[in-house]
């Protein structure tokens, strides 16, 4: 993922522990936001992932849609993409969610990630928030 990132974000981590580190703190968000990890496999392969959590929310949010599901990662190999494999797991991580109950499931897409935002929206989601950044130097 990281390298598929990487041309339109430059702040991504490439060197040789992150993919450890990263699956550390995977495990770790897992247990502690009552999360899912869920893989998608061809011909019994792994050739994608998804990681979906719960959120409290905030308290100014109304009550119904407060606690919510959060789409937090997703991820398909480039060579079996467009053969319904991130819709299958967008589908996975909407049903888990509505198993714990949430009427609403969030994703962050980075805004250079054009696929990913395609994807989505085409799946019916929508922009909610949106989060600005400025380097300090």
């Amino acid at each position: 993922m990281q390298d598929y990132e990487a041309p339109f974000e430059p702040d991504r981590r490439r060197d040789p522990s992150f993919a450890a580190d990263h699956w550390r703190e995977l495990q770790h968000r897992c247990a502690e936001k009552h999360g899912v990890f869920l893989i998608a496999e061809e011909e019994a392969k792994p050739v994608g992932w998804a990681f979906a959590h719960d959120v409290p929310g905030h308290l100014f949010v109304v009550e119904p849609e407060r606690r919510h599901g959060s789409l937090a990662e997703l991820y398909v190999v480039p060579e079996a993409r467009g053969r319904g494999h991130g819709h299958a797991l967008i589908a996975a991580c909407e049903s888990w969610a509505r198993g714990r109950g949430h009427k609403l499931l969030t994703v962050g897409v980075l805004s250079g990630n054009r696929r990913a935002l395609r994807s989505y929206e085409g799946a019916g989601y929508a922009p909610y928030t949106v989060i600005l950044r400025r380097y300090l130097l």
